[in-house]
């Protein structure tokens, strides 16, 4: 089972990253990737970042051999992430300024990241689960 999926949101996270911490030595890589929620009108997250990115994500990700851990936080609608104090742009661990933004988590920090610009690169994303 190389992929293991967490899912998210602002109120849920802490319990869910507890859990992901608690695992994460059984992983070859440990990955947060924050998104904007999807528009219940269109299935589709309100981010066209996200929507170009997240396919992209998968992909590389589900054809790895390795054991990943992949947590998809969800940000909220438009406006809650346009909050400048949402949780995750004041989180000193997270420091957010977009979405979709893609981390590797290890020994308990941030090993490295893709920002909104550069999340949908593929040769980008192989470099951060290689931990390269």
């Amino acid at each position: 089972m190389p992929l293991k999926l967490f899912d998210a949101t602002v109120s849920t996270f802490d319990g869910v990253f507890d859990k992901f911490r608690s695992e994460a030595s059984q992983n070859k890589a440990n990955l947060i990737l924050f998104l904007a929620d999807k528009d219940p009108a269109t299935s589709l997250s309100w981010c066209p970042d996200c929507v170009r990115a997240e396919p992209v994500i998968y992909k590389k990700l589900e054809a790895s051999p390795d054991d990943i851990a992949l947590i998809r936080a969800y940000v909220g609608d438009r406006p809650t992430w346009r909050n400048p104090h949402h949780p995750w742009r004041v989180d000193p661990k997270f420091k957010l300024t977009g979405v979709p933004t893609l981390i590797r988590w290890e020994n308990d920090e941030v090993k490295g990241r893709l920002e909104d610009y550069e999340a949908h690169l593929e040769n980008k994303i192989e470099a951060l689960v290689a931990d390269k």
